[in-house]
C-alpha cells in the first residue's frame, strides 16, 4: 500500500484525488494538508505539513506557492517523494526545488494530463518546422476565474517548449497596451482569460502570411490532472532522488 500525503487537499484537485482514491486497493490518502478542514475527509488533516507526524511514501501537491517552501523543508526531513503540481513559483522558489532534487525524488509538472504533455511534444516539433518560414507564435490560456497565478504554468511551459526549439531565442510578452510598434518577429505572445469555471483551454496559435496553424488543448474535467497526479505518485514512490517530469511516468 502506498501511503499519500495530500498537500492542498481541501481544494478542487485534492477532493477529486481524494474521490479517486477512496477505492484504490494500492494506494489511499494517510492525511490531509490544508488552512481549513471541514470535517469531510476520512483522514486526519492538519493546518501545517510540519504538524503532520503520519507516515507516508509520497506527497501529493495542489496548494499555493506561498506553502512550496515548507513543503520542501519537510520533505527533505522526512525523505519523502513529491509530486510538486502547484504553478506561480518564484524564481527562489524554483532553485530550491532543483537543490532538494539533490536529495529526495520530485516530479515537477505544470499540467498532469497525459494530452498536454503530448501537446509540448508537438509545439516543439512545429515551432521548429515553421520559424523559418516567418511564422508568428501566440499562446492564449483560459481558466476559472478563482485561478490566482497568470499566465498558467502550462502556458508558459508550451512558450518554453517553442522556445527549446529556436535556441531560446524568443522574447515572451505579456501585455502590449503600452507600446505602438509592429510585432517583432522574435516573440512570443501569451494572453491569459480568466472567467466562470473554465477547467482549462491552451491554443498556441501558429500565424503565417494567409494561412493559421492551432493546436489546442481542453480539459472538461479537473479529473484529467488528478488522474496524472495519481500515476506520477505511484512512479516517484520507487524512484531514487532527483528530478522528474510526466514523461518519466508516460514513458
Amino acid at each position: 500500500m502506498i501511503n499519500v500525503i495530500m498537500h492542498g487537499c481541501n481544494g478542487r484537485i485534492g477532493q477529486t484525488i481524494t474521490s479517486l482514491l477512496a477505492d484504490d486497493p494500492a494506494m489511499k490518502i494517510a492525511a490531509g494538508i490544508d488552512k481549513i478542514d471541514f470535517g469531510k475527509n476520512d483522514y486526519p488533516v492538519f493546518e501545517k505539513i510540519q504538524d503532520c507526524d503520519v507516515k507516508a511514501d509520497v506527497i501529493i501537491d495542489f496548494s499555493v506557492a506561498g506553502a512550496v517552501n515548507g513543503l520542501i523543508e519537510y520533505a527533505r526531513e522526512q525523505h519523502l517523494p513529491i509530486v510538486l503540481c502547484t504553478t506561480g513559483l518564484s524564481e527562489e522558489q524554483l532553485k530550491l526545488v532543483d537543490e532538494a532534487a539533490h536529495s529526495i525524488p520530485i516530479l515537477r509538472s505544470a499540467n498532469m494530463s497525459l494530452g498536454v504533455n503530448l501537446l509540448l511534444k508537438l509545439v516543439s516539433e512545429a515551432a521548429a518546422a515553421l520559424q523559418p518560414a516567418g511564422f508568428d507564435i501566440e499562446i492564449v490560456e483560459k481558466h476559472h476565474k478563482h485561478k490566482l497565478d497568470a499566465p498558467s504554468g502550462t502556458a508558459l511551459a508550451l512558450a518554453d517548449a517553442a522556445n527549446s526549439a529556436l535556441d531560446g531565442d524568443y522574447e515572451y510578452v505579456f501585455d502590449r497596451s503600452g507600446r505602438r510598434m509592429e510585432r517583432p518577429k522574435a516573440e512570443i505572445g501569451i494572453s491569459a482569460v480568466r472567467g466562470g469555471s473554465i477547467v482549462g483551454d491552451h491554443d498556441v496559435i501558429f500565424a503565417g502570411t494567409d494561412e493559421v496553424i492551432t493546436l489546442s488543448h481542453t480539459a472538461y474535467s479537473r479529473t484529467v490532472f488528478a488522474k496524472g497526479a495519481i500515476e506520477a505518485a505511484r512512479f516517484l514512490s520507487a524512484c531514487e532522488p532527483g528530478m522528474y517530469s510526466m514523461s518519466d511516468v508516460i514513458g
